[in-house]
């Protein structure tokens, strides 16, 4: 007796059906619900041997509860993904699906649809323009859709950058700036709007230069223009908006501001809602 007859001898073999299981005129048992075996005939060696198998639906039933629980992994990751990446909850709903369909939104959409190439060649972009176009909305359109395909995005800003190294001595600010190293995408929102002190223009830079060596793609949004972008008013600003431009291609987003038509909006469901339609 071989070593595979010994082991399968200690199994006893089933011949009588169990609950919603037949007996069919092979001698194997049967799935009552799906008519196919739950037992099969196996050779090793010298003889052959009956042993248990799965029949097509319990099949079934298993790769479901399997995509299920891979399904569930994914979303779990997602959500960790987004609670470390997007610091504002209130960005979760900026996403293409509530977005119009304007340039901007077009450019974003294939920013995304080509996202394998912008990573591989550290493509980055420079979305710039007036109050209220839309430069964040933009943006975050943009981390929302990565986040959903399981990218590491962190979108933050220089302002809350500077607040939580306030407290940093000098190794762990550069520790907290490596750090940023580990998302395949940094956006970082307002690009102008931060102090501009010396201690605080050289973290900027710092962050971005980091970034340049890590060779990763950055997005920044800003309300400067191209021109003071290009044309920076002393040496500090423009170390900093160099590497920018190094990084990112500039992209203007036009349109009106939507700052204005939503204040309209609010005003006229105010006045509704006081003085009657």
């Amino acid at each position: 007796m071989s070593i595979f007859d010994e082991f399968l001898t200690r199994f006893p073999q089933r011949t009588e059906p169990g609950e919603n299981e037949y007996m069919g005129d092979d001698g194997l048992l049967y799935c009552s619900k799906c008519k196919t075996p739950v037992q099969c005939r196996v050779k090793i060696g010298s003889a052959t041997h009956i042993v248990p198998c799965i029949c097509k639906c319990r099949k079934e039933e298993q790769e479901a509860t399997e995509r299920r629980m891979a399904e569930m992994e994914r979303r779990n990751r997602i959500h960790s993904l987004k609670v470390n990446g997007i610091q504002e909850k209130a960005l979760y709903n900026w996403t293409f699906a509530n977005a119009e369909n304007n340039p901007s939104i077009q450019m974003a959409r294939r920013y995304v649809a080509n996202w394998s190439e912008a990573k591989q060649n550290n493509l980055g972009l420079l979305l710039w323009g007036d109050v209220g176009t839309g430069k964040s909305f933009t943006a975050a359109c943009i981390a929302n859709a990565l986040l959903e395909s399981g990218v590491p995005v962190l979108m933050t800003n220089f302002s809350k950058i500077l607040n939580q190294m306030g407290g940093m001595y000098s190794e762990q600010r550069y520790q907290y700036i490596a750090s940023f190293s580990s998302f395949d995408l940094l956006i970082i929102d307002d690009l102008g709007i931060e102090r501009s002190t010396e201690y605080a223009l050289e973290q900027v830079y710092a962050v971005v230069d980091e970034r340049y060596k890590s060779n990763k793609p950055l997005i920044v949004t800003t309300n400067l223009t191209i021109n003071q972008i290009r044309n920076a008013e002393d040496v500090a600003h423009a170390r900093i908006y160099s590497r920018v431009l190094e990084l990112c291609t500039p992209v203007q987003v036009r349109g009106a501001d939507r700052r204005t038509e939503i204040g309209r909006d609010k005003q006229a469901l105010v006045k509704d809602l006081l003085y009657g339609r």
